[in-house]
């Protein structure tokens, strides 16, 4: 009798938070071995997921900030996106970088009124998050260890915040931007980063395990702004979720906010310390 009396009095939200934990695991495994393949094969394979990765991001974003001629803005942004990504497929890094630079005057040209500047952010900002990856990833000899160190410290960062933050919640870590998120844990976050950084160090060979450690506490908190930082977005422009995309997750905002912030970071680091040559290199050995 006990027994029954649980399951008829199980509470509601208990169980709705259960299914959204099970489409977000649903779709991880779909989506992470999808990164993973493309991180793998490198090359071309690679710059097409993270095209289409920006494209669908560039697209939301356009939605979020409800632009009236968001169709118009997306379409200037998109082929400014693929061209460029096109002409660095073949070489041609110096006509891509100005086709960029290029679109995004057409793109502020296009755009009207007050969204301007949100419409030229979001071409920047899809820009980035082809090219901030494609770039570390295409170091010869350490691009697939950076993009899976990467990998490793965004993801634990994520998966340890969600657990930590639910079970042991606590204080509120931002409540104006997103409310459900606590200091427990980002603590916890930052944590599970550093420990899956020096998990994926110790598993490809790399020595200098307490400097891989400071950079993947450095990614694991740029994770999170990167977090914050969408949240922001969507609370200004009172939205709940980017789109309805991907299940469990919300869009491809939602899944790629803190890949965004720790990739952007990451090669950030990489080209100061080895250049165009080996940004991988510059983020892993110190």
């Amino acid at each position: 009798m006990a027994g029954n009396d649980s399951v008829e009095h199980q509470n509601p939200l208990s169980q709705t938070a259960g299914s959204t934990l099970a489409l977000r695991v649903l779709s991880a495994l779909v989506l992470a071995p999808l990164a993973l393949a493309a991180a793998y094969w490198g090359g071309s394979i690679f710059l097409a997921f993270w095209a289409i990765a920006a494209l669908g991001v560039l697209w939301e974003w356009d939605s979020i900030i409800q632009a009236q001629d968001r169709k118009t803005v997306f379409a200037m942004g998109a082929l400014t996106i693929l061209g460029s990504a096109l002409l660095w497929e073949f070489g041609r890094m110096v006509p891509a970088f100005i086709l960029a630079a290029l679109g995004i005057l057409a793109v502020a040209a296009l755009a009207s009124g007050s969204r301007r500047k949100w419409c030229i952010a979001g071409v920047v900002c899809a820009g980035m998050l082809l090219y901030a990856p494609v770039l570390l990833r295409r170091d010869p000899a350490y691009g697939l260890n950076a993009i899976l160190f990467l990998f490793a410290v965004v993801w634990a960062t994520d998966i340890v915040a969600y657990f930590v933050g639910r079970t042991l919640g606590g204080p509120k870590l931002a409540p104006s931007i997103s409310p459900n998120k606590t200091w427990s844990g980002a603590v916890g976050g930052l944590a599970g980063g550093v420990a899956g950084g020096v998990g994926v160090a110790l598993l490809t060979g790399m020595v200098s395990v307490f400097a891989i450690a400071a950079i993947a506490a450095v990614l694991s908190v740029a994770t999170q702004i990167g977090d914050l930082a969408e949240s922001a977005l969507k609370r200004r422009f009172n939205v709940k979720d980017s789109s309805a995309l991907i299940p469990g997750h919300g869009g491809l905002m939602d899944r790629l906010d803190g890949f965004f912030a720790a990739s952007v970071v990451a090669v950030c680091i990489g080209l100061v310390r080895e250049g165009l040559d080996s940004p991988g290199r510059g983020l892993l050995f110190w």
